[in-house]
């Protein structure tokens, strides 16, 4: 099965990678946007998503949760969604779902 997409789509943010914070980021109009993540062996945990308002419906947490994902493939990782859009992405994207790590 193909890994998420990982190029940036038209129209989406620039995505940074903060390995030292744990988290995928944006800025989006002057504001902070992440998607944070624990990583525990071979597992990322993803914790939270969290976009403000101003800049909500706009794609910014899918980017954001697209790019952690691809990445987390390229790493040979497997993905917890401890976050519940983390998951709700997951369901809507099944290209993802080999990613998912068992109950835990």
């Amino acid at each position: 099965m193909a890994a998420p997409r990982a190029e940036p789509i038209a129209g989406a943010p620039q995505v940074r990678h903060d390995a030292r914070a744990q988290r995928f980021e944006a800025q989006v109009d002057g504001l902070l946007c992440v998607a944070e993540y624990e990583r525990i062996g071979d597992v990322l945990w993803m914790t939270h998503t969290g976009v403000p308002a101003p800049v909500g419906g706009r794609g910014v947490a899918a980017a954001l949760v697209r790019a952690a994902l691809a990445w987390a493939a390229a790493e040979g990782l497997k993905v917890q969604p401890a976050c519940s859009y983390v998951r709700a992405y997951m369901h809507r994207h099944p290209e993802t779902l080999p990613l998912l790590a068992g109950p835990g």
